[in-house]
């Protein structure tokens, strides 16, 4: 045999036949509570998400459900290599594939050769003498002020200040 029960309009409990209390608004709508206590919180217009015995806070707050109880598992970030500019993808796989040895002696190589880009430079650079001279000059000089700084335009009014 199936008992009939309906639902608590405020708790959201089951409210078995010869229990609650019934209540019709003035705009037709028909409330079931199952007791004076849920009856009165409201009327006084309470919400039910606020208060911890029922249903709505428990849903609300994530309580009692029975079948998440396993946690869900985050997936780990793969990590994926991309081109850098002026390198392509393929360049780089090379790079990280060749051996430390062979890595070193490249990076070594590399340092001579900027080494000696850097000795041609200095031996270059006393030639050009002449080029210190207008630094000097422009230390000498003032920048000059921005216009129109002062008081401001009299269409604006500050509130009676000027």
């Amino acid at each position: 045999m199936v008992i009939k029960t309906d639902l608590c309009a405020y708790t959201e409990y089951r409210i078995y036949p010869g229990r609650g209390q019934r209540f019709v608004a003035k705009d037709g709508k028909t409330s079931f509570f199952i007791s004076s206590k849920a009856d009165a919180l409201f009327h006084q217009r309470i919400k039910a998400v606020k208060l911890r015995w029922t249903q709505a806070w428990r849903r609300m707050n994530k309580k009692g459900k029975a079948d998440e109880q396993a946690k869900k598992r985050t997936r780990k970030a793969q990590k994926f290599q991309k081109a850098i500019v002026g390198m392509s993808l393929d360049d780089i796989k090379k790079k990280k594939a060749m051996k430390p040895e062979l890595r070193a002696q490249a990076k070594e190589a590399a340092a001579k050769e900027a080494k000696a880009r850097q000795a041609t430079k200095v031996k270059v650079a006393p030639k050009g003498g002449a080029k210190a001279a207008p630094k000097q000059q422009a230390k000498g000089q003032k920048m000059p002020k921005a216009a129109g700084g002062g008081a401001p335009k009299a269409g604006k009014d500050f509130k009676g200040k000027k």
